[in-house]
């Protein structure tokens, strides 16, 4: 008798050691990313990479999540709905993820959240832009941390309401996002500033690269203000053709993002000069010491300013870590409720990620091109900063969108 009992303190002993806390602890948190690592949209997938990448070091470095390293798995959806859906369930069902995160293609990132919905695994949206993600098609297990279309055009009306323009022309992409970021805007303008006028509507298909037709018809129309609702190649395209055309000389233009760096960084000194853009950051603005501490550490482990998409990437890990950290394990569910109303320190400020519809705050900087002595590329100028709070529809308008 007296030697079974003492087999088995020694065999509790030896399940203590192999299922402590010391032990448990001694595992990762998984993130899987699905994303497009090939072809044009590669250069903003990887500035979210690099981002996330830079947040992770931070985590990793101070001893991690309660005491987990994180570690992530990338997969290239190809700009591809179908693969990219694939990809995830690889990351799900093969490498056992506690995270999924992506992409930049919102019909990719919509297929994605209903997998996310299904397997009960937390989704952050780094990049897509449609306001269905946490609108309409919202639910428990899908985050946003990218601003939306919804976000960015109420913001622009919000700055162009105090404008003396009244005459408008419309001119975009002909696909969801032209048509949502053109939508918003003028809804949130008409209801700001009710004597506005839309004078008429341009639409080319995506992929066309001469606008001159489109030009000529916008200028003919003597709108007082061009909103341009492009995205993608087409804006660095059109912005170019207005400057070449002459239309940025006779009426001026609205493009969100065409302020960012990644835009702009390109076209070098010879940028067009005055186009007025929204962004929800800027690597040169402001000079607090937070943002000026974030583009060092970028620019040393990367070797070039950080665009705004490095933000989302960056956000995203300092979710992912407080969200477990204030969880006090890696439960999906206890995950979930803690990530509902957290606020983080970022480059940006403090940034809240909205409990009723898991949308992240983010604030949105309205300027315009214009040279700068520091740089030998475009910079925004003449910056107002709107606090999301002011531009941001309520949770009513949000919830309202979603079926019971």
């Amino acid at each position: 008798m007296k030697r079974i009992i003492y087999l088995s303190i020694l065999m509790a002993g030896f399940l203590g050691l192999c299922f402590s806390p010391a032990s448990y602890a001694a595992g990762t948190i998984k993130v899987g990313i699905v994303d497009t690592y090939s072809g044009p949209p590669a250069n903003l997938s990887k500035d979210v990479l690099d981002g996330f990448k830079l947040a992770v070091e931070e985590i990793n470095a101070k001893g991690g999540v309660l005491g987990k390293k994180i570690e992530f798995f990338t997969r290239d959806s190809k700009f591809n709905p179908a693969i990219g859906l694939a990809m995830a369930k690889e990351l799900v069902l093969k490498e056992g993820v506690d995270v999924l995160m992506g992409t930049i293609n919102s019909a990719t990132a919509l297929a994605v959240s209903e997998l996310a919905k299904k397997e009960k695994i937390p989704f952050l949206v780094t990049n897509s832009r449609s306001e269905k993600i946490t609108g309409e098609k919202g639910h428990r297990y899908v985050f946003s941390v990218a601003e939306n279309t919804a976000m960015a055009g109420r913001a622009a009306a919000i700055a162009l309401s105090k404008m003396p323009y009244v005459k408008y022309w419309i001119a975009g992409d002909d696909y969801e996002y032209g048509h949502a970021i053109a939508e918003s805007v003028w809804k949130e303008l008409k209801a700001r500033k009710p004597d506005v006028q839309l004078l008429g509507q341009t639409w080319w298909k995506v992929g066309e690269s001469d606008f001159t037709p489109y030009i000529s018809q916008i200028i003919s129309a003597k709108p007082d203000f061009l909103i341009a609702a492009t995205g993608g190649a087409s804006m660095v395209s059109f912005a170019k053709a207005a400057k070449a055309t002459g239309l940025l000389a006779k009426i001026p233009i609205y493009q969100h993002t065409v302020v960012d760096y990644g835009i702009m960084g390109p076209l070098g000194p010879e940028g067009p000069v005055g186009i007025y853009g929204t962004v929800p950051y800027l690597f040169y603005y402001p000079e607090s010491p937070s943002n000026k501490a974030y583009v060092e550490k970028f620019r040393k482990a990367y070797d070039r300013y950080p665009q705004m998409f490095a933000l989302f990437g960056y956000a995203a890990g300092k979710l992912i870590a407080q969200g477990f950290k204030k969880a006090g394990s890696v439960n999906t569910e206890k995950f979930i409720n803690a990530l509902e109303g957290m606020v983080i320190d970022s480059p940006a400020g403090k940034l809240e990620m909205r409990a009723c519809d898991h949308q992240l705050g983010l604030p949105m900087m309205f300027g315009k091109t214009m040279k700068s002595p520091k740089y030998n590329f475009l910079v925004a100028g003449d910056i107002v900063t709107i606090p999301y709070k002011d531009y941001m529809p309520t949770c009513e308008e949000v919830l309202k969108t979603r079926k019971k």
